[in-house]
């Protein structure tokens, strides 16, 4: 059977934001390209990632101020990333050790697209059995569990 590799179902077109940028043009970007995420760069390189989840965390549940916060200052990280070549099942584990829906793929300090635990839920009918087998030895974290019960359980 042919292995899946994580660039035969990535985005290759990724938006990004730099690290220097304030939170308030990371929130601009998000809105103007319907997307929930962004991957952070410095000198175009990879180093991090911004999501709205990290927007209510560290902005709003903080009261921080979004034109002043810098995203460098919220960001996740070090950035958890794939390769291209990459098993789509060893991706798949990876998001789930680390919790995290969304996976950069970086190739040499590259970014080169980016897979998400949906994009991977709707791919293959064969993803969701190894999701299925992932949750029965790892509790999918309560950020995931809406994607797990709708595409899986």
């Amino acid at each position: 059977m042919m292995t899946l590799k994580i660039e035969d179902i990535m985005v290759e077109t990724v938006i990004t934001v730099d690290a220097n940028a304030t939170v308030m043009k990371a929130v601009r970007i998000m809105n103007e390209n319907e997307i929930g995420c962004l991957v952070v760069t410095k000198k175009t390189r990879a180093v991090g990632i911004i999501t709205e989840r990290d927007l209510l965390k560290r902005v709003i549940g903080k009261s921080k101020s979004p034109s002043k916060t810098k995203v460098r200052d919220i960001m996740t990280k070090p950035l958890v990333a794939g390769y291209p070549d990459m098993d789509l099942e060893d991706a798949t584990r990876l998001m789930f050790e680390k919790k995290i829906k969304k996976l950069p793929v970086v190739d040499h300090g590259r970014l080169k697209g980016l897979i998400t635990l949906t994009d991977v839920a709707r791919f293959q009918p064969q993803m969701i059995k190894i999701l299925k087998k992932l949750s029965d030895h790892v509790s999918a974290p309560q950020r995931m569990k809406k994607v797990m019960n709708y595409y899986v359980c």
